[in-house]
């Protein structure tokens, strides 16, 4: 089985093909440059560098969401096109599995934070069984106060993962009362290996869609979209 994974959900623009059990290449890129100027490049140098003919591919993996709202609808539109060029299936990968899934083994309970801004946070808890993952709580959007006094009702070792960490690194060292570490650098932020290697088990398990029925899970409202509310509210005031 030969994947293509996207990953576009955050500051981090991500690609890779993973073959069965072997991560062919990954190209990863955190830098000032928006998606739309990176990802198709990427994609086309990990094609040419691997050789790689697009129509042995299986699926189109993608991080579905929550994320940033631009960097989601690029995501988005990237894996639609190939799927739809190629007449392949697509794969939905939850943002935030996607992240955890970079600390596959870990011994202590993972908690991605991605910054929602707002002082809200895209977040979840898992603990993983070897390398099979548990979901403790489902990805969501809510204050950074209250997955950590989750965390801390749970009571185990956490390890802290995604940019959020930096932004409320402060807020975590001084409230959250479990033993803590943040993930270096090589593993904090989204890869697109990992969306691949999930995908491997949601294409086993049948839990693909098609290019035309693909879209974003944003969790929450743009900003546009509150403002927009918000005024309507004003109105009918």
């Amino acid at each position: 089985m030969k994947i293509l994974a996207i990953d576009s959900s955050g500051i981090v623009a991500s690609v890779a093909v993973v073959e069965d059990d072997s991560l062919l290449g990954e190209y990863t890129i955190n830098h000032k440059k928006t998606h739309s100027q990176t990802l198709l490049p990427m994609i086309d140098e990990v094609v040419r560098m691997l050789e790689l003919d697009l129509h042995t591919l299986d699926a189109i993996a993608v991080a579905a969401g929550p994320g940033s709202f631009t960097g989601l609808r690029i995501g988005s539109a990237t894996a639609k096109g190939f799927g739809l060029a190629l007449d392949k299936p697509l794969i939905e990968i939850p943002t935030v599995d996607g992240l955890a899934y970079n600390l596959a083994g870990s011994s202590v309970a993972v908690c991605p934070v991605m910054d929602a801004r707002r002082n809200q946070v895209y977040t979840g808890l898992y603990r993983f069984e070897g390398y099979q993952m548990h979901t403790v709580i489902e990805q969501c959007a809510v204050g950074i106060d209250e997955i950590v006094e989750k965390i801390n009702m749970h009571g185990q070792a956490v390890s802290f993962l995604g940019d959020g960490v930096h932004v409320f690194a402060s807020y975590i060292e001084e409230h959250c009362k479990v033993n803590y570490t943040f993930a270096p650098a090589h593993l904090n932020k989204q890869r697109a290996s990992a969306v691949a290697v999930l995908a491997m088990g949601y294409y086993r398990a049948g839990r693909i869609c098609t290019a035309a029925e693909h879209r974003p899970d944003y969790l929450r409202l743009s900003q546009a979209e509150r403002e927009r509310m918000e005024a309507q509210r004003h109105a009918q005031g």
